[in-house]
């Protein structure tokens, strides 16, 4: 690959987008293009055409999104159906109307049916109706994926999409109400452990399973991706069955992740188990089978990513998003 290529990573300051910019600059890539917010409202069609003319962009990583948790996909399913929808078409076209040939789309594991079969293939998609709660969120990402099989089908372009299972890492999100179950247990052991808390309270029975993948091995993944060549990558996907799913293969219970978070932060109390809290879905996990014959597998485990998520959050807790 040219490590002089100009690479626009969209949603750098996210926990995604900064994880992507750590491992291009690591590999070499030092002509990454950074646009926050205030610079570049994504949403606007008219900003991101004169951005893309502006800037001659060889790359795109879109790791922007509007993400949240049940609570926020629950209150706000408008905004997250809307800005998901028109930041990837701005993008992609965009993209395309300058003559950008390579661009990798992330989605979310949150694409699949509620009640697919276990592990979750690629071949899943669109074969039953979604989890209710973040249908809004996943219907924009399935759209992400179509978009780009889309125009590589009418316009021969090479724009690739990665499905990730739940990821976890530095800049993560760790507000009380909105954030996903690995930063929220850090947070809360955290705060029992500095209390002398007795007793931890979890919600649920503790049984479901559930797969947790460290940010940097995402990042990883996502730069492996992009730069398989055509041949490969083409040999493992299908025109209208493109995207790969991203994750480690192995999951655990919920009971488990509280065990190894109540180790890392060093929690002496209890653990109790609220059954009478939802425990929603059974298990999910993805297949990543088609990722490994791509050439690519996780290599962070759960215990060491959480060890670093925690010292991330207590390095930045007084600037980290609550």
């Amino acid at each position: 690959m040219n490590r002089d290529a100009r690479i626009f990573v969209a949603g750098h300051r996210g926990m995604v987008g900064s994880a992507i910019v750590r491992r291009l600059q690591a590999l070499g890539y030092d002509n990454i293009i950074m646009r926050g917010r205030e610079e570049l409202d994504l949403v606007d069609q008219a900003a991101v055409n004169a951005f893309f003319a502006e800037n001659k962009i060889d790359q795109v990583y879109m790791a922007s999104a509007k993400v949240g948790g049940i609570h926020a996909n629950n209150t706000y399913p408008a905004e997250f159906i809307y800005q998901n929808l028109m930041v990837e078409a701005n993008i992609i076209h965009a993209a395309h109307c300058n003559d950008v040939n390579k661009l990798l789309f992330l989605g979310s594991s949150c694409i699949y049916p509620k009640f697919a079969e276990q592990p979750m293939k690629e071949e899943a998609l669109v074969t039953g109706v979604l989890e209710p709660t973040n249908e809004p969120y996943a219907v924009a990402k399935i759209a992400g994926i179509k978009l780009c099989e889309s125009y590589n089908r009418q316009y021969g372009r090479d724009y690739r999409s990665v499905m990730p299972t739940n990821l976890y890492g530095p800049n993560d999100n760790f507000h009380p109400e909105n954030s996903h179950v690995v930063p929220a247990l850090l947070k809360r052991f955290h705060e029992a452990t500095q209390r002398g808390d007795d007793e931890v309270v979890i919600w649920g029975s503790g049984k479901p399973q559930r797969e947790f993948l460290h940010v940097d091995d995402m990042a990883a993944a996502s730069v492996h991706v992009m730069e398989l060549d055509d041949a490969t990558y083409q040999a493992h996907t299908q025109p209208m069955l493109s995207h790969i799913n991203v994750g480690t293969g192995v999951d655990c219970s919920i009971r488990e992740l509280a065990e190894t978070i109540a180790r890392v932060t060093e929690y002496q109390g209890r653990l109790m188990f609220d059954s009478s809290k939802p425990d929603g879905t059974p298990r999910k996990l993805m297949d990543v089978s088609r990722l490994k014959a791509l050439g690519w597998q996780s290599s962070i485990s759960l215990e060491d990513g959480l060890r670093d998520a925690y010292r991330w959050f207590v390095e930045n807790q007084h600037q980290a998003r609550h």
